[in-house]
């Protein structure tokens, strides 16, 4: 199977690599930024291209890896291309590549940075299609590089991106309110790890729900006041901090 890729972000830099590990030919990267493609095409022994136009009519299958409001314009070159275009979004329903013959998305829910490896076989991969012989051409590239294939339809996966949005965006930017905490009282992000590596722990074997614990959950007036005092100085965590203490209070 040869695949090409639009793109050089975080998600086009792991399939390519996810992909090059598998011995799946990668033809063609094409990204905004010239070098950027070749960077990435220099990874993985592929042939990086100045326009989307230029992508090898080879490709079995175009991953486009690009932001959502780009996803359309990226498509538009290839309304001739006879081969499987799909998208790699959580957000953009499968219709945004409707004006093609034979397009599908290829969304892999995991949070990606350049600069961490990941096991791409344990990656979920939701797939979608708008013909059945193209999503069974779909399943047999993503099971070269993951065990976790679903089929997923464009609403599903909408709520799944929505849900992924409240699991891990959120949660990484209050990380970075409590390290700013910190770091202001002479105290290392490091001290506060075991914690958060615990929390993380308890829902693989427990609902969210059921392993609530802090002051709100306790209802523990007293220290909530303490710290809406130690965050008078930063009125906007202090909102943060007692909007989702009132929402924890409604799950007692």
């Amino acid at each position: 199977m040869l695949v090409s890729i639009i793109g050089s972000g975080n998600v086009a830099t792991h399939l390519a690599k996810a992909l090059n590990t598998a011995n799946v030919q990668v033809l063609n990267i094409w990204s905004k930024h010239f070098k950027n493609a070749q960077a990435l095409a220099g990874t993985v022994n592929a042939k990086a291209v100045e326009e989307v136009s230029q992508i090898s009519d080879k490709s079995d299958i175009i991953l486009i890896a690009v932001k959502d409001d780009a996803i359309a314009a990226m498509a538009a070159p290839l309304k001739n291309y006879s081969g499987i275009v799909a998208h790699t979004s959580g957000a953009v329903a499968l219709n945004a590549l409707g004006n093609l013959e034979n397009y599908g998305v290829f969304y892999p829910l995991q949070t990606f940075s350049k600069q961490k490896d990941i096991d791409f076989s344990n990656v979920p991969l939701c797939l979608e299609a708008n013909k059945a012989a193209n999503l069974n051409k779909l399943k047999q590239l993503a099971n070269l590089i993951s065990k976790n294939i679903y089929e997923v339809d464009s609403q599903q996966r909408q709520t799944l991106h929505l849900a992924a949005v409240f699991a891990c965006n959120f949660p990484n930017y209050l990380y970075g309110i409590a390290q700013q905490l910190l770091a202001q009282n002479q105290l290392d992000f490091d001290i506060i790890k075991p914690l958060i590596a615990e929390t993380a722990h308890k829902v693989k074997t427990a609902l969210p729900t059921a392993v609530q614990t802090g002051p709100a959950i306790r209802n523990d007036e007293q220290t909530l006041k303490k710290h809406e005092e130690l965050l008078e100085q930063h009125p906007e965590w202090l909102t943060i901090y007692k909007l989702l203490s009132q929402q924890i209070k409604k799950t007692r």
